[in-house]
């Protein structure tokens, strides 16, 4: 089972991690905002990530850890 962690408070909530997603399970949280005022992304569904680290690859911020 995959483990993704978001860094709510480095996410400056770009969206990028979102198109990438294969399986479609990252969001823009937009009930939330972090300490530098941006929407973070969250997991929906962690359960069906398949451990690709695309969104990881793609964070500008390196916001995201993908760990299997």
């Amino acid at each position: 089972m995959s483990k993704v962690t978001i860094f709510e408070n480095t996410c400056k909530g770009c969206g990028l991690c979102v198109t990438v997603c294969p399986k479609k399970i990252l969001f823009m949280d937009s009930s939330s905002i972090n300490s530098k005022g941006y929407n973070p992304a969250k997991v929906s569904d962690e359960e069906k990530c398949i451990s690709c680290a695309m969104c990881a690859l793609m964070c500008p911020d390196c916001a995201i850890k993908v760990e299997k």
